[in-house]
C-alpha cells in the first residue's frame, strides 16, 4: 500500500541532516557573491589591446598553411595511387 502524504505526514531529520543542509546552502550562498563580485570587477577592468599581427608572424603562418596544403595533395595523390591499384587487383 501506498502511504498518503498529508498535513499529517510526519518525517523525522537528524540535527547531522540540517547542518549539512545548512552548510551546503552557506557555501552555495557564498559563491554566489564571490562570483557576483567577480563579474563586478572584471567590468571596471579596462580591455585588452587589439592583438597586432607582425608581417613576420603572418608570413611564418602563411608559410605554414601552405606548406600544409602541399603535404596534403601529396598525400591525396599517394592515395588515388594505391585506391588504383587496389581496384586493378580487386577487378583483374
Amino acid at each position: 500500500m501506498a502511504k498518503e502524504l498529508n498535513e499529517d505526514t510526519g518525517f523525522q531529520v537528524s540535527i547531522k541532516t540540517l547542518i549539512g543542509i545548512g552548510a551546503a546552502m552557506a557555501t552555495v550562498i557564498s559563491m554566489w557573491f564571490v562570483l557576483q563580485a567577480d563579474i563586478a570587477e572584471a567590468a571596471t577592468l579596462p580591455a585588452p589591446p587589439d592583438p597586432e599581427v607582425t608581417r613576420m608572424e603572418f608570413d611564418m603562418k602563411d608559410q605554414m598553411i601552405r606548406q600544409t596544403i602541399m603535404t596534403t595533395q601529396e598525400d591525396v595523390k599517394e592515395i588515388k595511387k594505391s585506391i588504383e591499384k587496389i581496384e586493378n587487383k580487386l577487378y583483374e
